[in-house]
Parts: structure tokens; sequence; C-alpha cells
């Protein structure tokens, strides 16, 4: 005969054997294991301005739009440390403020050799 439990207490819940103790789910990654921070949307939108920053004439307009989200990502990510995203923000940052020089350079340089054939 399986030893009985005693009866709880008046205003207790009875005892649970701890074989039927509820058991969390199981942690489970999300689709994308990870790799897209779909949970820091400005990491995000940096990294895919930064990648399109490269586009000639629009660059300039969508790196200038990729370093300040990047960098609200990277605030994001500093506050919340559970959400992802920080090196598509530095991504963002990086090569959309290349792109923002590199359209500067050629700016330049187009005003530079204009202004020598006049």
């Amino acid at each position: 005969m399986p030893p009985s439990t005693p009866a709880p207490a008046p205003g207790e819940p009875p005892a649970v054997p701890p074989t039927q103790i509820p058991q969390p789910p199981p942690v489970t990654g999300d689709a994308t294991g990870g790799v897209i921070p779909y949970k820091n949307p400005h990491a995000l939108a940096a990294y895919y301005l930064g990648v399109f920053s490269v586009i000639p004439c629009l660059g300039f307009a969508l790196g200038c739009v990729a370093v300040p989200l990047g960098i609200s990502g990277l605030r994001k990510r500093k506050q919340h440390p559970v959400i992802r995203g920080a090196i598509h923000a530095w991504f963002g940052i990086v090569v959309g403020s290349l792109s923002i020089l590199a359209h500067l350079g050629v700016f330049a340089a187009l005003l530079l050799s204009g202004a020598r054939h006049h």
C-alpha cells in the first residue's frame, strides 16, 4: 500500500505529488534561429538601408536614414539586452556612413571637375 500523504491544513491547497507537478513548456527558438532581429526593427531597417545605400544616387539618402536608425537600434539593444540586432545596427551605421562619404566625395569631384572646365 503506498504511503498516504497527510491532509492539507484548512485553507491550503492539496499537496501535489512530485510526478504531477506541471512542467513549463520547452523553450524553443524562433523560426529564424535568432539571426534576424525582428524584435529590433530599427537595427533591421538600418541593415537593409545600409545594404541598399551602395546604389548610386539613392545611396546618399538611404545612408542618411541608416545611420540614425542604427544608433536607435543600438540604444534599444542596450535598454533591452534580450533583443538582438547589435551587428545589424553596426552594419547600418558603418555602411551608411561610408556611403554618405562616398557620395559626398563623388559629388565634390563632379563639382571640381565642372569648375575646371568652365
